[in-house]
């Protein structure tokens, strides 16, 4: 069954980057003993941009220790510490190929559903030391995924990971994240994606945009993603197209 490692929980600081400061929560660290989740996030955590973090439908981030793994080997390190994504819950045994939108999971007395993958910025190559880490997370497909809490209550490092219900149409978190980021869309498959209830509001946005743009003959690039300039670098930003505080919505 799997298994919930480590439950990471950090607040914003400040942090120089490429000559400017930027005000980042990317470093989370484990906790020891039990956790509330709340609706908005875990107890003791915090966001530093609630437009591209944090909110009901990214309320808690996962990341995969297979990836970590995965990670050590193509990086050639071996510092990695719980939390090194950035992530809330280090997991075993819930790949990003096998998870899908919607599935719900019972972890302590609270229960989670799978809401989005997660979209990486350019605070985990700050985290990472390496800038290059946003852009090499999505061309390797490891993204991890979030959790909206549907009940509250307690988890804590050690916690069993019980699947309690499917998502509808079985679509990966994998799958989801490879067709708002690939250049060959499948169409139909963005179709359905679009219409699973449990996929976040911005995601939803995202993939109808496409649609749209299909259905009016336009094919130039991927009206789902909007790139802004952040420190050091370009970045996709962290919350795909939307309108308002897509953080504080749920579907």
């Amino acid at each position: 069954m799997p298994k919930l490692l480590a439950v990471n929980v950090g607040l914003p600081v400040e942090i120089p980057w490429q000559g400017k400061v930027v005000r980042t929560a990317i470093w989370k660290r484990p906790v020891s003993g039990r956790i509330y989740a709340r609706r908005l996030n875990l107890d003791g955590d915090g966001q530093a941009d609630l437009e591209g973090h944090g909110g009901e439908n990214r309320a808690v981030m996962v990341y995969q220790i297979e990836a970590y793994r995965y990670w050590e080997r193509e990086l050639g390190r071996k510092d990695f510490g719980y939390g090194q994504f950035g992530e809330n819950f280090t997991v075993e045994g819930l790949p990003d190929n096998e998870v899908c939108i919607g599935d719900r999971y019972k972890i302590g007395t609270a229960v989670f559903e799978v809401s989005q993958p997660r979209v990486t910025c350019y605070r985990l190559g700050i985290r990472m030391n390496n800038p290059e880490m946003a852009s090499l997370v999505v061309s390797h497909g490891k993204p991890g995924f979030y959790f909206r809490v549907i009940t509250e209550g307690e988890v804590g490092a050690g916690d069993e990971i019980q699947k309690i219900m499917d998502g509808p149409d079985r679509m990966s978190v994998a799958e989801t994240d490879s067709l708002l980021y690939t250049a060959n869309h499948d169409l139909n498959r963005i179709a359905i994606a679009a219409r699973i209830p449990a996929l976040s509001r911005g995601w939803k946005g995202s993939f109808d945009d496409i649609l749209q743009a299909s259905s009016n003959g336009m094919h130039n690039g991927n009206p789902g993603l909007t790139p802004s300039i952040s420190p050091g670098e370009i970045e996709i930003v962290e919350t795909p197209k939307t309108s308002g505080r897509q953080g504080v919505d749920i579907t």
